[in-house]
């Protein structure tokens, strides 16, 4: 009767030990932390009428444990969970536990940009003989669609799942820019970690379109502190220099023996104040574009973002010819994010898939016109990985 009730035992720790465990559980995973985290954003701090519009806020989760926030002011990625090599959650992008922190957000965290992402100089530019000028909103250039883009309208909004899509209708000659503008972006988050932001835009009339996401991202944590220990790999031989106001030149840069070189993993930090460097002292750090290599309509890596301590690992991959990697020379510690920290100088970092700055006035760049009948598209693909290799 003994052996009888062994053998019983037994077979039932086999049972337990073998069942598969329940969707969306991973083995050790901190769910506390998570709860924590997932509590910030909360969907009723979204929830407004804003132009006459409902603003609100979409969560896509799969079974991996990845989980994005989104909300349609703005086209805004609000927040990223993602877990490190030990199963610990973080929030790797920066933003705001509440809509009134995007409505008056100057530094476009997480925001879709447009009409045209990165810089024009003197806010204009010719089209068929026909100058358009556009509002200065950064010296005397026009940064990221000018004083009213597209992250600050509200986008039409349909889920599906883990697929959100959003929709705005830009108004012939809003910001200055001609044509009326049916523009499509859509987040769509995979069992594979993965996020995909797929761009698509049709115009009434011949217009210029460059459109991004600006998420910053800090792979220790948002409000965690600096980024400089990231090690970051950009697949691009060249940038576009830049004059003193961030306005290309019009020529390309080998990055080869120059601070720009991160065709091997470095740290980010490593040549960051090289002030005998022209291009370092004009970006008062890295703010210019990469020439991305393999030019090609389908995705291939762009960049590779590791934070050594944690091993979490973001690859990005894009359709896009321009890489802008932006290590954070501008914030002073004023915007106080979600987690009730200061967002402080180089705390962060943002990677933008895009044509070129200033393409519309510099005709060695790949055009960025669009004409009726054609359609815009271009993608982003966000991949989140921990690194379990080097294990601590």
């Amino acid at each position: 009767m003994k052996k009888i009730h062994i053998l019983l035992f037994v077979a039932g720790l086999l049972f337990f030990s073998c069942a598969p465990k329940k969707s969306g559980t991973v083995t050790g995973t901190d769910t506390t932390n998570f709860t924590a985290l997932d509590t910030l954003v909360k969907k009723n701090s979204f929830e407004k009428i804003v132009d006459g519009k409902k603003v609100d806020l979409y969560t896509l989760k799969n079974e991996g444990g990845v989980t994005v926030k989104i909300t349609n002011f703005g086209g805004c990625i609000v927040q990223v969970l993602t877990k490190d090599r030990q199963g610990k959650y973080a929030d790797i992008t920066l933003g705001y536990s509440s809509l009134e922190g995007y409505q008056n957000d100057k530094m476009f965290l997480g925001a879709t940009v447009g009409r045209y992402a990165n810089r024009i100089a003197k806010g204009m530019f010719r089209l068929d003989g026909k100058t358009y000028k556009l509002a200065l909103n950064d010296g005397k250039n026009t940064l990221h669609g000018g004083l009213k883009g597209f992250n600050k309208v509200v986008w039409d909004a349909v889920q599906d799942g883990n697929k959100l899509t959003l929709t705005y209708i830009s108004p012939d000659m809003e910001e200055g820019y001609p044509g009326e503008l049916h523009t499509t972006v859509t987040y769509t988050l995979t069992p594979l970690d993965e996020l995909l932001i797929d761009f698509k835009a049709t115009t009434s009339k011949k217009t210029i379109v460059n459109l991004t996401n600006h998420a910053y991202y800090n792979l220790a944590g948002e409000g965690s502190g600096s980024i400089l220990g990231h090690e970051l790999q950009i697949f691009g031989d060249k940038i576009t220099p830049v004059d003193e106001t961030l306005i290309p030149t019009g020529k390309f840069m080998d990055v080869e023996n120059t601070p720009f070189d991160f065709r091997v993993p470095k740290a980010i930090g490593k040549d960051i104040n090289d002030t005998l460097n022209q291009q370092i002292k004009f970006g008062k750090g890295f703010d210019h574009n990469w020439v991305l290599n393999k030019q090609q309509d389908s995705l291939r890596l762009a960049a590779r973002l590791t934070e050594p301590v944690s091993g979490r690992v973001m690859e990005l991959w894009t359709t896009q010819p321009g890489l802008q990697f932006y290590s954070g020379n501008f914030m002073n510690g004023t915007v106080i994010g979600k987690s009730g920290k200061p967002y402080a100088y180089r705390n962060a970092l943002a990677l933008e898939p895009q044509h070129f700055p200033d393409s519309p006035n510099q005709p060695a760049f790949p055009t960025v016109v669009l004409n009726p009948g054609e359609t815009y598209h271009q993608q982003i693909l966000l991949k989140f990985i921990a690194d379990t290799s080097r294990n601590k």
